[in-house]
């Protein structure tokens, strides 16, 4: 059960009441294939499993007619406890015969017959009634279930399950039950599915196949992964496109509805084609195949009345997949090229604009080619003009156009037809073009694997240098996007050398995703080369945003920021009227660089704003990623986990790794903010899991930094400057961090080294920071700056420099970094025996991180408040009366005792020295009468201290 959670944690409640006395009853509607029966075993087999009884009948559409053949199935088990002179149960056991009964009997006494006989053998114990296809019972045996239904309460230990299929009518005989409904799987739950379905080494185009034409229907998926072959599982044989449902359940919708007479056949296979094509099918669209096909709309009406079809305005929907997809595949594939050859001439007949932007001679011209039992090099070029001459609207839309591409790809003509050599290598230029074409499309739909699959055929074809170089440009993006960067920088250049005689427009395109790879490897060599590259292409001045944006970053490289400095500025005013969503990423990429927090937030909001409505949808979770990196920069924390979330759930949906794990960074940096400890560790490794196998230098470095901000979190700057010394520190094995991160990340190795004794190290990590604050525009720089150099300073110079950084926080508006700031501030105070000044500077802290939801960090406040004797109700008045016994720093120690600390690491821990603590444990075992660590864990653990 995927993905049910809503469905089970009902049928538990009405468990749950049943056997505490409170009987209900519980409608679960959904399609078929959804798992309705399997929600009703797994009921029944744990209420049996708990000593109750269960009594089951499933409806059988050969008995409908039968009238109370439903009440016979489901009471045979206790048949022996009517008895026929019974007055209460009489009706009832004359129902079980099976003979005729009157109306009025049916109507009445036979329900309450029914009711009757719940109680009775609900007084053995709970009872629990599963009720699975009631759309198939007869219709006495559903009034008297539903008369029952209604009328269990307490203190009756009934429960009545009643499954049904939802074809979006109402029953009026179980009307009033409560209801749940079982909907389709999302992605996730569907993936979770078919990691139980297939081997292993399953092909990942086979799994987005599946995971596209099983719709979130777990019945389907399963009868779809069991017909296929070893060799398709295993991606041996690649599956076909598009994948065609099979299966048991799809056999017995298809065998009914042969029976049905010809013409509402024909208008259900019109109507599923329509659907086939990712369309909907219109009634009036309909009618017009409909009269093409020499019918009129008696059909179509036939079609609502048996309740095959919905209508919804004007458009006419299935009463649910399953039988969509038999009355497509169920039928002989020239039965459906004619369905298709219908709806193009109905659909030729306007040149209106369709739904979503799409042209409808679009429409008509993919059901022509659905409609072609050969190659059409004529509609194929119909096919192919008409697609690039469409905008791509959302994921439906390029999807749509993905689909014509291929189509017109296929249509173009064979590899090697006659002796022409020269006409077929412009087919295979043209057919290769196509493929790319669609390639691109399917990627930008959210199908990375088919569109690997088309790219696979596209450079399998013999074809001239410019159309190579495109299809691998669109090669090196996936795998940019999906796979190994250093693999994409290869590519993309390889791309770059072909297409520069040709197109120097589309290789400068290719060399800028190049330069993308190199910056997300961290490889600041090749990086400088790319951009060198770009200068170097024919007719690659003109664009003042772009000849800014390299030659600043290039100058930033080689350490003159001076130089770089300016021109990046520029690029920030040239981005001011942008419109295109690259564009301006590219722009927050240089705000980055130069410091500018604010304008990156601004340009990559701009961004985001672009993407989502011109698309294309591939692009969104990328500048969400952008996006959410710049809120993290400026202490905007949970903005920038809630547009994470939003972006690794798209990355996800759109195929792209590398764009997940950037997220998973993202969110373990929030997550370490928030003193989720393990939150960060899942997000750090999920982000690891692609970061490193890929190359993906940033979010490596952002996930070894979230955990090593949780250790200082937690009170363990040992382990904190353990992690980031190879990322940013001097010593050996450093420098292995991205050179984007290195300067951000120093403040926190330079305090960590400095809170674990190790000043050399905390030394040189406030040097490489101070050089990077003297050219960065960055607000929190100087704030920073100044904070560790009070770390570092002696007794009488850090409150000078600790109030210098509060000053410089003054003009940013992050809560966080402001409230490490004072918590030092108040730590230093303290450890100088001034604990009236420490108080005001600790609430301060405090306040600003319960503000951004820094809870950990907040408790860090809230202990060292204690520590100069202001109780906060931890250990105070509402505390158990044997912690008042300790003094506040005394309390401090024995709870880092108690979490398994030695006193060297509680010294460390709250500033003071292992004297000290040795101390102050002495008098604690005094206090409270212990005489070892392990009693004093448990006098905490028993007073209520966690």
């Amino acid at each position: 059960m995927h993905g049910a959670n809503a469905a089970r944690t009902a049928v538990a409640e009405l468990i749950g009441g049943a056997r505490a006395g409170r009987g209900g009853a519980l409608l679960v509607r959904s399609e078929p294939g959804l798992g309705t029966t399997t929600l009703l075993d797994e009921a029944a087999a744990r209420f049996g499993r708990d000593g109750g009884t269960v009594l089951r009948v499933r409806g059988a559409a050969a008995e409908t007619a039968v009238p109370y053949s439903g009440l016979h199935a489901l009471l045979h088990p206790v048949a022996d406890r009517l008895a026929p002179d019974d007055p209460r149960t009489a009706a009832l056991a004359g129902a079980l015969t099976l003979g005729e009964v009157p109306a009025a009997a049916a109507r009445g006494p036979v329900p309450a017959a029914l009711r009757a006989l719940l109680q009775d053998l609900a007084a053995r114990g709970p009872l629990l009634i599963c009720v699975d296809d009631a759309h198939h019972l007869d219709e006495p045996s559903r009034r008297a279930l539903g008369f029952a239904a209604r009328r269990l309460d307490a203190p009756l230990p009934v429960a009545m399950l009643v499954g049904a299929h939802d074809d979006g009518t109402e029953d009026p005989l179980l009307a009033g039950l409560p209801r749940t409904a079982l909907e389709p799987m999302d992605t996730a739950a569907a993936a979770a599915l078919l990691d139980g379905l297939l081997p292993e080494d399953a092909g990942p185009a086979l799994r987005e196949a599946l995971l596209h034409t099983g719709g979130g229907n777990p019945g389907l998926l399963t009868d779809l992964v069991a017909s296929l072959t070893p060799e398709q599982l295993t991606g041996a044989v690649p599956p076909p496109h598009p994948l065609p449902p099979a299966g048991p359940r799809l056999r017995s919708y298809a065998a009914g509805l042969a029976r049905l007479p010809g013409g509402v056949r024909t208008l259900l296979l019109t109507a599923a084609a329509a659907y086939e094509l990712g369309g909907t099918a219109h009634r009036a669209t309909l009618l017009r195949a409909a009269a093409r096909a020499g019918t009129g709309p008696g059909p179509l009406d036939e079609a609502e009345e048996r309740g095959l079809l919905r209508r919804e305005g004007d458009t006419l929907r299935f009463a649910h997949t399953l039988l969509r997809l038999a009355a497509y595949w169920g039928e002989p594939p020239e039965r459906r090229r004619t369905a298709h050859r219908l709806l193009a001439g109905a659909l030729a007949e306007r040149h209106s604009r369709g739904p979503g932007g799409t042209p409808r001679h679009l429409t008509a011209l993919r059901h022509r080619a659905a409609s072609a039992a050969g190659p059409d090099p004529h509609l194929a070029d119909a096919l192919a003009s008409a697609a690039c001459d469409t905008p791509a609207a959302g994921e439906r839309g390029h999807a749509e156009l993905a689909d014509a591409l291929w189509r017109a790809a296929e249509l173009t003509g064979d590899d090697q037809d006659g002796d022409d050599q020269d006409g077929d290598a412009q087919d295979t230029g043209v057919r290769a073009a196509r493929l790319t074409a669609a390639a691109e499309h399917a990627w930008s739909a959210g199908f990375p694997y088919r569109a690997l699959a088309l790219l696979d055929r596209a450079r399998a074809l013999p074809v001239h240098d410019a159309v190579r170089g495109r299809t691998e440009l669109v090669r090196g993006s996936l795998e940019l996007r999906n796979g190994v960067v250093t693999d994409a920088h290869e590519l993309l250049s390889y791309a770059a050398r072909l297409l520069a005689p040709y197109d120097p427009h589309t290789a400068r395109r290719a060399l800028l995703h190049a330069s993308e790879a190199s910056w997300a490897v961290g490889d600041i060599g090749g990086l400088r080369a790319d951009l060198a590259r770009i200068a170097a292409l024919p007719h690659s001045a003109g664009d003042p945003l772009l000849d800014d944006y390299r030659a600043g970053l290039d100058a930033v490289l080689c350490g003159d920021f001076a130089r770089g400095a300016p021109p990046l500025l520029r690029v920030l005013h040239h981005a001011a009227e942008e419109r295109q969503p690259w564009r301006l990423i590219r722009a927050g990429i240089a705000a980055l660089v130069v410091g500018d927090v604010a304008a990156a937030l601004d340009l990559n909001t701009r961004a985001l704003a672009a993407a989502r409505a011109c698309g294309p949808a591939a692009l969104v979770p990328q500048a969400l990623e952008h996006l959410a990196y710049s809120e993290l920069r400026a202490g905007r924390h949970r903005r920038a986990r809630a547009h994470a979330r939003t972006g690794l759930r798209l990355a996800r949906r759109t195929g792209q790794r590398n764009c997940a794990a950037h997220h998973h960074a993202v969110l373990a940096m929030a997550a370490a903010v928030e003193g989720d400890a393990e939150a960060c560790a899942g997000h750090a490794r999920a982000a690891g899991e692609d970061a490193g196998p890929h190359g993906l230098g940033v979010a490596a470095t952002l996930a070894q930094w979230a955990l090593a901000r949780c250790d200082m979190g937690q009170g363990r700057p040992h382990e904190a400057a353990a992690r980031l010394d190879p990322l940013v520190g001097s010593g050996p094995g450093a420098g292995q961090g991205h050179f984007a991160l290195q300067a951000l990340a120093a403040p926190c190795l330079a305090e960590a080294a400095a809170l674990a004794g190790d000043t050399g190290t905390a030394r040189r990590a406030v040097e490489y920071f101070t050089g990077w604050a003297a050219v960065t525009a960055d607000p929190l720089a100087p704030a920073q700056l100044a904070r560790c150099r009070a770390l570092l300073a002696g007794p009488e110079e850090a409150p000078g420099l600790f109030a210098r950084a509060l000053e410089e926080h003054a003009v940013t508006d992050s809560d966080f970094e402001r409230g490490r700031t004072q918590l030092l501030h108040g730590k230093a105070l303290r450890r100088g025996r001034r604990p009236g000044a420490a108080r005001g500077v600790l609430r301060d802290a405090l306040l600003a991180f319960e503000r951004c939801g820094a809870r950990i960090w907040a408790e860090q406040a809230r202990a060292e408040l204690r520590a100069t004797g202001e109780a906060d109700g931890a250990a105070g008045a509402d505390g158990p009366r044997v912690l008042g016994r300790l003094t506040p720093q005394q309390l401090r120690i024995a709870r880092c005792v108690a979490e398994g600390a030695t006193n060297r690491e509680v010294a460390l821990r709250l500033s003071v020295s292992p004297r000290t603590v040795d101390h102050h444990l002495r008098n604690v075992f005094a206090a409270l009468g212990v005489r070892s660590r392990v009693e004093l864990t448990r006098v905490l653990a028993a007073a209520g201290d966690g």
